[in-house]
């Protein structure tokens, strides 16, 4: 997003107004004491997540915005050779110019180091030059032997570019747009998965924010489908998840999870907590379950755009947290 003009408010600026009167938007929320009150346990049987630290423990050299959102972390040591550490975290400023940046630790918890070179993919891309790059995530294509890193720039455009190391990418491709999903008018924070659904002879699936001009509600979670991650991409009309169901106006920053022989989204709402759909191995239910996460006080407010992994049979989740536009990311173990 471009910045405003000096003397005029920015968008980072009202969002702070908003956090401090105590306003629940989708964007609220701030904080950097840590705290051990832990959040209530999630629904389905899901563990409940306590935070551990911030998976920075120094000053990063790229920061031109002074802020993080978007954390993917995989793991890499049964991968590649010659890796900088175990675990990759992808992660990005989301204000111009954004930069999709790379950290990586030999422990899932970290703290993580920064990549010397980031940011590893910035605005500047093959076949344009957007205002910004963000919202990173990485899968490992077995079949190809390589790394699939999608992310948005413009937000109406998600885009997908190949690595053979998890640090080079190639062959920036934009795969979704708003021309693809009737009555939207954003289309990103897309995360993607190995998933088939019944007649559809896909291998992966993609869940993402679009920002729907049919009410109730503006930001929706919606759905697509490819043979192969690549290629091939086709999208659901309608969306997947819809926040009038929790009560909200706002959802996003989707993460699909399976659990119970059954398949579930968690995500962001505008209330500040990340909440969980069942949607089924099919992806035909929205049976909406509550709340997955809430901030504890070091979160002041706002946690959003779950990963998941597991070191040593130990769960973990990293989410960013704090104001929409002011976020940090943390570490949380299961407990």
């Amino acid at each position: 997003m471009t910045r405003t003009p000096e003397g005029s408010f920015s968008r980072r600026t009202l969002l702070r107004g908003a956090a401090a009167a105590g306003v629940a938007t989708a964007t609220t929320g701030a904080g950097l004491a840590a705290a051990s009150t832990p959040a209530l346990a999630a629904p389905a049987g899901f563990p409940n997540y306590r935070y551990v630290r911030d998976a920075f423990d120094r000053p990063l050299r790229y920061n031109p915005t002074g802020e993080f959102i978007f954390p993917c972390v995989r793991g890499v040591y049964d991968k590649i050779s010659g890796a900088l550490g175990r675990y990759y975290l992808y992660y990005a400023p989301h204000d111009a110019p954004g930069g999709i940046c790379l950290a990586y630790a030999n422990r899932l918890e970290g703290p993580y180091t920064e990549y010397a070179n980031n940011p590893v993919v910035d605005r500047v891309l093959p076949s344009t030059t957007v205002s910004h790059v963000s919202s990173p995530h990485v899968v490992w294509d077995a079949p190809t032997r390589q790394f699939y890193l999608y992310f948005h720039g413009e937000n109406h455009t998600t885009r997908v570019a190949r690595s053979s190391d998890g640090v080079r990418f190639t062959d920036e491709t934009p795969i979704l747009s708003t021309n693809l999903v009737p009555n939207t008018t954003e289309t990103s924070y897309a995360r993607v998965f190995e998933h088939s659904v019944a007649g559809k002879g896909n291998r992966y699936v993609m869940v993402f924010m679009g920002a729907h001009t049919i009410r109730p509600g503006t930001r929706k979670i919606f759905w697509g489908w490819s043979p192969n991650g690549w290629s091939g991409w086709q999208f659901s009309p309608n969306p997947l998840v819809s926040p009038s169901g929790d009560g909200l106006t706002d959802i996003s920053a989707p993460h699909l999870l399976k659990r119970n022989g059954t398949a579930y989204v968690a995500y962001h709402g505008s209330s500040g907590n990340m909440y969980l759909t069942e949607v089924g191995n099919n992806f035909d239910r929205e049976v909406h379950l509550g709340v997955f996460h809430r901030p504890i006080a070091s979160d002041n407010g706002r946690v959003a755009s779950p990963t998941f992994g597991t070191d040593g049979g130990v769960e973990y989740m990293l989410y960013e947290a704090g104001p929409r536009l002011d976020a940090r990311i943390c570490v949380a173990r299961a407990v």
